[in-house]
């Protein structure tokens, strides 16, 4: 009944269906793709859509639509690594300032606040500066960039469940902070996390296409969909397609992504306005 109700939300069901078609499309990629993504043909440069190749190829003579689907095992794999590894610190990192309101949740919030004050895309290009331009580079700083963001919104679930008198008896009857944290305040605040945790997602996506767009993600032969958009935008007027169908993935990616934050996002907000009634 449950997941009959999500799909009940438009805006679940649409960001449903947009990310589900691109992990399919993915997975394909990892068994099937028309052409070898990195294999150059110099009679079939910048050759239209066809029955040949159904998205064309690009100056290279490279397939577009078997370096699409490729692209795509990029960015999802930087998202769910970077997300994870900023989801995992962040959290910890908002129990404990929550928790801890003193000088060590004080320290933490404005070690947060500093690094969110940096410009993500600017930090982004200083990390691939340090430590080159490379698939960990690039996970490494979009993963920094997103911890302020599971921070705080961690830290102000936690100042919210700890008004409630039963967090505050964890304590009288003597029980450990470190079981409180995780026990009593952790599963009540998963809501908010998953919802942010959605959004992260496509925050990846945009940074690191944005990043591979400037050159300074993932490099070739390997192709990602900011890549290809840098190398298809000096066509566009002659192979648009180029442009089109990269473009298109990272739209429909990031929008899928963030629609499905947003139907997560109604749905508990209507179940905890249903509680409170």
């Amino acid at each position: 009944m449950k997941k009959l109700k999500l799909f009940k939300n438009k805006n679940f069901t649409i960001g449903f269906i947009l990310v589900m078609l691109l992990i399919l499309l993915t997975a394909v990629s990892l068994i099937y793709t028309p052409y070898s993504p990195t294999k150059i043909d110099a009679n079939a440069q910048t050759v239209a859509p066809s029955l040949q190749h159904l998205c064309g190829t690009d100056r290279l003579g490279r397939d577009v639509l078997s370096r699409t689907m490729v692209a795509g095992k990029t960015a999802f794999k930087i998202s769910l690594i970077s997300v994870t590894a900023s989801l995992i610190l962040g959290v910890v990192l908002g129990l404990v300032a929550g928790f801890y309101q003193g000088v060590l949740g004080n320290i933490i919030m404005r070690l947060t606040d500093a690094f969110k004050a940096i410009p993500g895309l600017l930090f982004a290009m200083m990390i691939a500066a340090v430590f080159g331009k490379s698939f960990v580079a690039t996970t490494i700083a979009i993963s920094i960039i997103l911890i302020p963001t599971f921070v705080r919104i961690t830290r102000a679930s936690v100042l919210k469940i700890k008004s409630n008198e039963y967090i505050q008896w964890t304590s009288l009857i003597g029980l450990k902070s470190f079981r409180v944290m995780i026990v009593h305040i952790l599963p009540n605040i998963i809501s908010p996390i998953i919802i942010t945790a959605s959004m992260g997602f496509a925050d990846a996506v945009l940074i690191e296409a944005s990043l591979s767009y400037l050159g300074l993600g993932i490099q070739p032969p390997n192709p990602s969909w900011g890549q290809m958009l840098s190398e298809g935008q000096g066509y566009f007027m002659t192979a648009p397609w180029l442009v089109i169908f990269p473009g298109l993935m990272i739209t429909m990616l990031v929008l899928g992504f963030n629609l499905l934050g947003d139907g997560l996002s109604d749905l508990l907000d209507a179940r905890s306005n249903n509680r409170e009634v």
